[in-house]
């Protein structure tokens, strides 16, 4: 069978009447009538019963158009579909991010993608750096919100910085309480909270980021005393909530509220870190390309310090 033949066929189980079916489709008769049993034939089963005044669908040929009418209905359809899937208003988007960019970047970008796209299916996905050059490299998603490794990125792929924020320090309430850390002016002051012990993830997750952290203290003739590490950024604000440790994260984790937990900006020059968008640079998909352009024209003021 053929989408003509189906045609036929909803044609005359709508008029009920060959004369008046052949009509609507610009045909004559008799061609008709050959497509209908032609059609029979090849289901093994009649689909209307006719005498010479009387036109009716039999039972199988009734419930045969109740699938037959949709699915003719999809392949019309069809044609706007790879219209829209090549306009890139329609069709899936895989997005991952690093877990910073949950309080800062992220929701401004799929705010503005999915109101310019609603009909785009995005696969949302949160993942470390690492995991995000490895899923791009192999296919695996579109484009990742990461923190890109200072050693540079594979030739493959592509990045534009979006956002570079200061980092801050994310604190046990009743330290700033009791006075174990020494404040000024409202930012962290003094050389005493190097001494304390520190929150931080495992350097594989992300070399920039945790060489960033490392490189301050050394900076300062310090090593940190690491007392736990974590991956997730929540998890290591819910450290600092149970008084294990203080930790340094960026400034829009002020967006990540968490009782116990105070933010303090430092009293000196801040370590900034960078992140951007990252896809392969021979993916020409029409979303990916809508996405990166949202992106590229959307402004992400950095938090306040």
């Amino acid at each position: 069978m053929d989408l003509r033949q189906l045609n036929h066929f909803m044609a005359v189980a709508e008029e009920l009447h060959f004369g008046r079916a052949a009509e609507r489709l610009g045909m004559t008769q008799p061609p008709l009538s050959q497509s209908i049993m032609a059609l029979e034939r090849a289901l093994g089963a009649p689909l209307f019963a006719r005498t010479k005044r009387h036109v009716a669908l039999t039972p199988f040929g009734a419930q045969w158009l109740d699938h037959v009418r949709p699915a003719v209905a999809a392949i019309a359809e069809l044609g706007r579909t790879a219209q829209r899937l090549r306009e890139g208003t329609a069709g899936r988007l895989a997005l991952s991010f690093v877990s910073p960019a949950d309080y800062s970047i992220l929701p401004t970008l799929v705010r503005r993608y999915s109101t310019a796209f609603p009909d785009v299916e995005m696969a949302l996905a949160e993942a470390t750096s690492d995991v995000q050059i490895e899923a791009l490299v192999e296919g695996r998603i579109d484009a990742g919100i990461l923190i890109p490794p200072v050693s540079g990125l594979p030739a493959a792929i592509e990045y534009r910085p979006l956002l570079r924020e200061p980092l801050v320090a994310a604190v046990p309430e009743a330290w700033v309480a009791n006075g174990t850390l020494r404040m000024e002016g409202g930012r962290l002051a003094g050389e005493n909270w190097l001494d304390q012990p520190l929150l931080l993830f495992p350097r594989h997750v992300s070399p920039t980021f945790h060489d960033l952290i490392i490189d301050h203290y050394r900076a300062k003739g310090r090593m940190p005393q690491i007392r736990q590490r974590a991956i997730q950024m929540q998890t290591i604000i819910s450290l600092v909530s149970a008084e294990m440790g203080m930790a340094l994260v960026p400034a829009s984790l002020r967006n990540l509220a968490r009782t116990g937990v105070h933010y303090l900006p430092l009293a000196d020059a801040a370590p900034m870190l960078e992140t951007g968008l990252a896809w392969r640079h021979a993916d020409d998909a029409p979303t990916l390309r809508a996405l990166l352009r949202i992106a590229l024209e959307t402004s992400f003021p950095p938090s306040r310090e």
